[in-house]
């Protein structure tokens, strides 16, 4: 845990999101945190086909426990037109957002949790 113990860096505890079995597991992995960052290197590559399920079953469940969620991928393009609706629509969201850069996410999500 980083960040005054209240947002948990996917990196720094080894959370990875391969499939839809690992969101419990990042959930299970903040708990009592408020929120989560996670970077596309953690992310599998079905993470980014919408069809796969992975990101909407983590957005509901982040969603649903009310946890912060900040995701940094560098470029949107590179994953579709479909994925970068998605992260556009996410653009003002209360709980889960995209960010191209790790120190904006991680002012978001100390900004939130404050």
């Amino acid at each position: 845990m980083n960040l005054e113990a209240r947002v948990v860096i996917a990196s720094e505890v080894n959370l990875r999101i391969l499939s839809i079995r690992d969101v419990s597991d990042a959930l299970g992995a903040v708990y009592g945190a408020s929120g989560l960052l996670l970077t596309e290197t953690e992310l599998s590559p079905e993470f980014f086909d919408l069809r796969s399920g992975i990101a909407g079953e983590l957005f509901q469940k982040f969603t649903n426990y009310q946890i912060l969620l900040a995701i940094v991928v560098n470029n949107l393009e590179v994953y579709g037109e479909r994925f970068g609706e998605l992260a556009f629509e996410h653009r003002n969201h209360k709980l889960i957002r995209f960010f191209d850069n790790l120190e904006t996410a991680k002012l978001w999500l100390l900004n939130q949790a404050s």
